[in-house]
């Protein structure tokens, strides 16, 4: 015992309490007396078999957690729009998993208001979300904000559209048509009206719908004009119906990235919001 103590600079007491204790632990005796000493009983040998397969346990412990401290380790719970989710967050994740193949996202569809609901209530740890009317200040000192990318609004015509020629367009020609929006909470409707009434007029709304993919198809039928955000397009299944020309003023949504406010410091979520900027800077397909 004594030597054991010397060896591991404790004192002879400290490493017997911390075999008793371990005995304990076990449930079975791993010392026996012998002569003026002790050796240790057949229980105690067998434990020592284990010892080197719990001690490198152990520092595969101590890795993990140095690794999950260095942000190289985790899950983050990522909510965003769902353009947001093919044009950011998808490439995003392919970033980190090149980089940090043990970073994980969890990602899930989540329109405005309801993503800051499940923020507050840490069912999220990060958004990806629209400047929206009635929606948090830039300010706001509940989150900490990251732009991500400012996504212009371009007008989609039926081809063959008068209108198709220029190379840009004036909302203010395109007052006598018939408009394709948004349901009136969805964020791009507050642009889309806002820029026609910039422009001189209140838009002719015939068809409201939130998907991208039905506001294309009607204007591929000629049922109307819309104004879709760049990063929309890819959703475009009827390309060769739809004419795409830029809008003078160049109407845009704001697209940024949130997190609890002091959260913007852990290491995997600072991870994901370079992540994501990265992905925001990427040219456009």
């Amino acid at each position: 015992m004594a030597a054991t103590a010397m060896a591991l600079h404790l004192t002879p007491s400290a490493v017997s309490q911390q075999l008793a204790g371990l005995a304990r632990d076990v449930g079975v005796p791993l010392l026996a007396k012998q002569g003026r000493g002790v050796r240790l009983t057949a229980e105690a040998r067998l434990l020592l078999e284990h010892a080197d397969a719990v001690l490198a346990q152990l520092e595969r412990a101590r890795a993990d957690l140095r690794a999950h401290h260095a942000g190289e380790v985790g899950t983050v719970r990522v909510g965003a729009f769902a353009t947001a989710v093919a044009a950011l967050v998808a490439p995003a994740l392919s970033i980190l998993r090149a980089a940090h193949p043990r970073l994980e996202l969890m990602i899930h569809e989540i329109e405005a208001p309801a993503c800051f609901s499940a923020l507050d209530n840490q069912q999220l740890d990060l958004v990806v979300t629209v400047e929206y009317r009635g929606g948090p200040r830039r300010n706001d000192p509940r989150y900490y904000r990251w732009a991500l990318l400012e996504d212009p609004l371009d007008v989609a015509l039926p081809a063959g559209h008068h209108l198709a020629r220029p190379a840009t367009v004036d909302l203010a020609d395109l007052a006598t048509e018939r408009w394709i929006t948004g349901t009136p909470e969805h964020p791009c409707t507050d642009i889309a009206l806002a820029a026609c009434a910039a422009s001189g007029f209140a838009a002719d709304v015939a068809h409201q719908t939130n998907d991208w993919t039905a506001v294309l198809a009607l204007v591929a039928a000629g049922a109307g004009v819309a104004l879709v955000p760049r990063l929309a397009r890819a959703s475009n299944p009827v390309e060769d119906a739809i004419s795409w020309r830029p809008v003078n003023g160049r109407p845009a949504r704001s697209i940024y990235a949130a997190v609890r406010a002091g959260s913007e410091t852990t290491p995997v979520l600072h991870r994901t919001l370079s992540a994501l900027r990265t992905a925001a800077q990427a040219p456009s397909p």
